[in-house]
């Protein structure tokens, strides 16, 4: 692509100081650009600009300067969390200059093809399943994006003969524009984010980028269970390869039988041996129909487990897997991290984090893969729900809740709602980590042997936490030291 010469001897503004960001502001420093880094962090919580400095490139802290976008500012890249409301951003947008986030300007450099996984719930789980699968059929992936190291920094030095897997956010995407992956994942939309979008159409409208500049040869694989991810295709150019537990499918990848159309809540359905998960494809040699494996010799367990290996085995088999070499990486996969990690048990308690459970489907499904009764420590980021959609969950698979964060008088009311008895609130304390020791105790106090102290959240971390992975790590040290 042209585009990484138009920004040779030009302005470009990099705003924010992240780790993607030092990676984008270094490879567009590589490529001749005049760098200007800016952060609103003070110099000190800022490590990394003595190293941009040593480069050449300008750094500038604690402060948006006035002048910071003017007339010979050619790109700004913005961090994907900052708003468009920030005021670089807006001075940007007013004089026409192109704001993008770092995965535009990866996409302009790689050479690889990449597989770009999106939807409200299940990205990292997704996003790591390819990877293994990739992996396992000998095609050299590379996992990055949302899920850890910087798409920059993973396309970096990669061919034609890799796969770059990027779990891409509704913030990253917001920030596109040619970029193009060659097979696009959709895995469902819910209402989130709403704090950054404003509304559900500009967030779905964020997550349609995805597919926004695919073409004939592409492959869109899309949830056929979710209306918006269906209505979706209705607009596409790539081929579409649909995935679904509950419709048996003329072309994609399904279960057989297919699953009820129910929430998958219970958690007696979440091993089945005689449902299979079965590729259609009527081109194909042997009637149209290969069975991949039984769904319950997945790693990991729950429907929505099951709905991200199906999603995953449709991008592999979009990629050229050879459908054979998929089955024992999912029998052999056992999740990742934060995200219904089994922590410990402590006097017949088992304790699981699920921190990246970030909105209230990410906590009903999770809840719904569990069978024995569980105490629910959740809360967090309030952005406006009600969470009045938890109350089935918790009238139905609850033994108690403890709730903290900005959130926590909600999650009350609905619980009682749900006529739980055993509820309690957590008040901030001096820090955070005390904060969550105390929730953890008070669920351990009202968990009997044989239950689950469980949490997942329904909620960003950010009131107390600065990422989902702290607040997963303090939990499982709290978990460990009861």
């Amino acid at each position: 692509m042209n585009r990484p010469t138009m920004y040779k001897d030009r302005h470009v503004v990099v705003l924010g100081m992240a780790r993607s960001g030092v990676s984008v502001a270094k490879l567009l420093h590589q490529l001749g650009a005049k760098v200007t880094v800016n952060d609103r962090k003070e110099r000190a919580e800022c490590p990394e600009a003595e190293q941009l400095e040593a480069l050449g490139i300008v750094v500038i802290c604690g402060y948006h300067p006035d002048n910071l976008v003017h007339r010979d500012t050619a790109l700004l890249v913005k961090n994907p969390g900052i708003p468009y409301s920030a005021p670089p951003v807006k001075e940007a947008l007013a004089q026409g200059v192109d704001v993008v986030t770092e995965v535009e300007v990866a996409y302009w450099l790689s050479k690889a093809p990449i597989i770009g996984i999106t939807g409200s719930n299940g990205k990292t789980t997704t996003t790591t399943m390819i990877g293994e699968l990739l992996s396992a059929a000998g095609m050299h992936p590379v996992v990055a994006g949302n899920i850890g190291t910087p798409l920059c920094e993973a396309v970096a030095d990669k061919s034609e003969n890799h796969w770059i897997v990027a779990e891409l956010s509704s913030f990253q995407l917001k920030g596109t524009m040619d970029f193009r992956p060659r097979v696009a994942l959709l895995l469902n939309i819910s209402e989130t984010h709403l704090d950054y979008h404003g509304d559900m159409a500009d967030y779905v409208a964020s997550k349609r980028k995805l597919f926004a500049n695919q073409r004939d040869g592409d492959t869109a694989v899309l949830n056929w269970d979710d209306p918006v991810c269906r209505s979706i295709g209705t607009e596409l150019t790539a081929e579409i390869m649909p995935f679904s537990l509950h419709t048996r499918l003329s072309y994609g990848v399904y279960i057989e039988p297919p699953y009820d159309s129910g929430t998958g809540t219970n958690p007696e359905e979440t091993s089945e041996p005689e449902r299979m998960i079965v590729y259609r494809d009527e081109r194909l040699d042997n009637g149209g129909e290969t069975c991949i494996m039984p769904v319950a010799e997945l790693g990991v367990p729950g429907r929505h487990n099951a709905a991200n290996a199906l999603a995953a085995i449709a991008a592999a088999l979009a990629a050229g897997a050879p459908a054979a070499a998929l089955a024992e990486p999912l029998r052999s996969f056992r999740g990742v991290e934060h995200r219904l990690e089994y922590v410990c048990e402590r006097g017949g308690v088992r304790f699981y984090n699920d921190s990246k459970a970030t909105n209230p489907m990410a906590t009903t499904m999770s809840i719904g893969s569990l069978a024995a009764p569980i105490v629910l420590v959740a809360g967090g980021l309030d952005r406006g729900s009600d969470y009045m959609e938890l109350l089935p969950i918790f009238r139905d698979r609850l033994r108690g809740l403890v709730a903290l964060g900005e959130t926590r008088d909600k999650l009350v009311s609905v619980a009682q709602l749900a006529g739980l008895e055993r509820v309690e609130s957590v008040q901030p304390e001096e820090d955070a980590e005390k904060t969550l020791q105390h929730a953890v105790r008070k669920a351990a106090a009202m968990a009997e042997p044989g239950d689950i102290v469980l949490l997942s959240p329904a909620c960003a971390s950010w009131d107390m936490f600065p990422s989902y992975e702290q607040r997963g790590g303090m939990f499982k040290k709290s978990a460990h030291t009861i």
